[in-house]
């Protein structure tokens, strides 16, 4: 399993906040919402102060060739980090991406299936908010690590729209859950992000934004409070039920 993944499903299986006095000693070690910091292109003047505090890094790749020789580039600046590619085109087999060191990919849905037929990198399957309901918990059973949900939130602020959205698919799906948001993003935002279920968040990085500012989000994260219930759905197995109903059950006292 990929590092970026393994992180993710601590996050995901992380139990619900203990009450009383075990609470202070557990909050500590207790996993926190994860940041991935998003990369449109290959420029890597000042990166590593950029992507500072966050857990994982995203480049996007329009081919396995190219985007191979970008991530080399990227893993020599930043290596202490899980890098990841961002399919956004092109074709061919992961082949380069995973002997450059690439430990995960992104991918839409309207990626060919041959694409990612080599399985070698763990996958996080790329959906639309606006994704039909009815297609959504078909995902459970998809050869998929992870999901992450895009939409127009990452360009304008989080709306209750975003965050029953949100909470619709983590409540429906076993799998971790990532979103993409605004590097503007406030603190009340992540607190109401994490306790419906988000497991981590990705964050474009670009030039206009201050250097600092995903340091700033992995301290904002730090701080946010630890739910006593948290998408508690995701650790209980769901039990299909067969037939109609049960039968009924007669009193022998009553029939007699």
């Amino acid at each position: 399993m990929s590092r970026f993944i393994d992180k993710l499903k601590q996050v995901s299986r992380a139990a619900p906040q203990a009450m009383g006095f075990k609470m202070a000693l557990a909050a500590p070690s207790r996993p926190r919402m994860l940041i991935v910091a998003s990369l449109a292109g290959a420029d890597v003047d000042g990166l590593a102060q950029r992507v500072a505090g966050v857990d994982g890094g995203l480049l996007d790749i329009s081919g396995p060739g190219e985007g191979a020789k970008t991530l080399r580039r990227v893993r020599k600046v930043v290596p202490d980090i899980p890098w990841g590619g961002w399919l956004k085109g092109g074709g061919g087999g992961m082949g380069p991406l995973v002997k450059a060191g690439c430990d995960f990919v992104v991918f839409s849905l309207a990626t060919p299936l041959a694409t990612l037929q080599d399985g070698e990198m763990s996958r996080v399957l790329q959906v639309e908010e606006s994704l039909s309901e009815s297609l959504i918990p078909a995902i459970d059973d998809l050869p998929v690590d992870a999901v992450l949900v895009t939409g127009g939130q990452r360009e304008h602020f989080l709306t209750w729209k975003h965050l029953m959205v949100f909470q619709y698919f983590a409540g429906l799906l076993s799998k971790p859950l990532l979103v993409s948001v605004a590097s503007t993003v406030a603190d009340s935002e992540l607190q109401a992000l994490w306790e419906v279920g988000v497991d981590g968040v990705v964050v474009g990085v670009e030039t206009a934004q201050p250097v600092a500012r995903l340091s700033e989000l992995r301290q904002l994260i730090d701080g946010l409070t630890l739910p006593s219930y948290r998408k508690l759905k995701k650790t209980e197995a769901i039990l299909p039920r067969i037939g109609g109903g049960g039968d009924t059950v007669i009193d022998d006292e009553d029939e007699e």
